[in-house]
């Protein structure tokens, strides 16, 4: 993992329907879009393990690009994301999350076949733990990916939201 002191990581309450969720992004990109009506201690645990030090601010007008795209993507407005990501993870974690962003819209993959995308096919078993440690969710699209007998299988933001988001990009 990489360590980033003393940086201020920006965050606001982006809300759709009925869903609430914190994003957060540093001064390079969004970092992180927390599960579904998960409260403001889930950012804050995760900044604070991520990134020692760093400061929280709330700053609405800063990430308002972010829940301008987020909101164009629920709406079914927006198919790729144009905002810049900031991720941090082993290098293994990137790759999984790369190859994440390379699904199309509307498809999905398995475990599998993203093991084999990364051309670490004996690997299945860590990317799906990379991808329950994707900090972004929906602009790192780990909801494309499904059992390789078509079931959806672990989401953080909960398989209602996975199927949800499915739904959505199949429209």
């Amino acid at each position: 993992m990489v360590a980033k002191n003393n940086l201020t990581v920006y965050w606001t309450l982006f809300m759709y329907e009925q869903w609430q969720m914190h994003i957060a992004a540093t001064s390079n990109g969004l970092c992180y879009v927390g599960s579904p009506n998960k409260p403001f201690e889930e950012l804050a645990n995760w900044v604070t393990k991520r990134f020692p030090n760093s400061v929280l601010v709330q700053d609405d007008e800063k990430l308002q690009p972010y829940t301008v795209e987020l909101a164009e993507y629920f709406q079914g407005k927006r198919k790729t994301f144009t905002i810049p990501v900031d991720l941090y993870g082993t290098p293994f974690q990137l790759s999984v999350w790369n190859a994440l962003c390379e699904i199309p819209h509307g498809q999905t993959q398995s475990y599998s076949e993203i093991a084999n995308h990364i051309q670490k096919p004996t690997s299945v078993r860590a990317v799906g733990t990379a991808i329950g440690a994707n900090p972004v969710l929906i602009v790192v699209p780990c909801h494309r990916v499904i059992g390789k007998n078509g079931t959806l299988t672990g989401y953080r933001g909960g398989l209602e939201m996975k199927k949800r988001l499915l739904q959505l990009e199949r429209l």
